[in-house]
């Protein structure tokens, strides 16, 4: 039987998600950053403090910033404050202690223990702790300064190059993780997508039962196990688009018509979004009953909202977080110019996945379908 596992495994990436374009993003970062690092300290200091101008965690600290921002063990409090608690704590060891060799291993276990406590842990905090133990005497005469010149000058500028570079790059930093769906109808009812699947307490119980600890944020496991989830159903339901099941004769205003036209519309069709078109014909939003409500008669450009669009050749089983949000009802099928060319309701995306049948798309395009029977 052939081995799945490439070949020289042990050589292979082990962060999920890491692209050849992430990392060079990250080498350029880091560049930059510890350059910059270096430099500002060097300025704000005037050359008047007899250490370091940057000290060597920040090395450790960038490649957490850089290459893993998302990881809750690079925000800006744990390296901030990791760096800094570590490096307090590694001097206060070595003023206790004067056994180097107990002092180091005293000083990083007793960093990790107050990282943790304050909730800011960050690996490189433990070679902060050890550096002010075995830095030499010009870290042994600045005392408890080591900590906050270089340390922590040096961590502030680090995570400001930081925030500023993934903003550049348009990259979520600090990260934020999503926040968990919420039900739009204020009732007591979960949300839709969360009455079924796992649940957090599921996350809760298998984070438990493994015993280990991850570097990653517990939202952010949920969040992408519900995507796993979507694309496990994407492939039980073969290649289903949003080409297949989407309405053709879409019904649409313009931004000049009145709000009672689109009332009258929504009515006539016992429909929930239209579609709004500019003057060229293109999508330029969306209005519904929720705009619609309670309003003064104007025209439809006043009360217009941003559209969810999607391809017709996207998957329409990624549509389903948005389409169970509560909040959107229909989402747009554009071409690449920006014209309508379709539209896909909840009803819609429900009605394909329960069909009974699973459709094959041939290489011409065509649709054939086969039936699944019990024999």
């Amino acid at each position: 039987m052939t081995d799945p596992r490439p070949p020289f495994r042990l050589f292979q990436p082990i962060l999920a998600g890491a692209t050849l374009r992430e990392r060079i993003i990250g080498c350029i970062g880091a560049l930059l950053a510890i350059s910059l690092t270096g430099f500002i300290s060097s300025l704000a200091t005037g050359g008047s403090v007899p250490l370091p101008l940057i000290v060597a965690p920040m090395g450790a600290s960038a490649v957490l910033l850089f290459a893993v921002p998302s990881s809750p063990l690079a925000q800006p409090w744990p390296v901030i404050g990791g760096n800094t608690i570590a490096a307090l704590v590694g001097v206060a060891v070595t003023q206790l202690v004067h056994d180097p060799m107990l002092a180091s291993g005293l000083a990083v276990g007793l960093a990790i223990a107050a990282m943790s406590l304050t909730r800011s842990l960050h690996p490189p905090g433990g070679a902060a702790a050890l550096t002010a133990v075995i830095g030499g005497p010009a870290v042994a005469a600045s005392g408890f300064m080591f900590a906050v010149v270089p340390v922590a000058l040096n961590s502030v500028v680090l995570v400001l190059c930081a925030i500023a570079f993934h903003r550049l790059t348009k990259r979520n930093y600090p990260h934020v993780p999503a926040r968990p769906a919420v039900n739009q109808h204020n009732t007591a009812d979960r949300p839709a997508d969360a009455r079924v699947g796992f649940t957090d307490a599921d996350v809760d119980a298998a984070l438990a039962a493994l015993d280990e600890t991850f570097d990653i944020d517990r939202d952010d496991l949920a969040r992408l196990l519900r995507r796993v989830e979507i694309q496990a159903l994407s492939h039980s339901r073969g290649p289903l688009q949003c080409a297949d099941i989407m309405s053709r004769d879409v019904i649409a205003v313009r931004l000049d018509d009145s709000t009672e036209t689109a009332l009258a519309a929504l009515l006539s069709h016992n429909i929930r979004t239209l579609p709004v078109l500019d003057a060229g014909g293109r999508l330029a939003g969306t209005i519904g009953l929720r705009e619609l409500a309670g309003q003064a008669p104007t025209t439809v450009r006043a009360l217009v909202s941003p559209a969810v669009t999607a391809a017709p050749g996207d998957l329409a089983t990624t549509l389903l977080p948005v389409l169970t949000d509560g909040r959107c009802h229909a989402v747009i099928i554009t071409a690449p110019a920006g014209d309508v060319i379709g539209l896909l309701t909840q009803t819609d995306l429900l009605a394909g996945l329960s069909r009974p049948v699973a459709s094959t798309r041939t290489p011409g395009g065509a649709i054939t379908a086969r039936h699944e029977g019990v024999s």
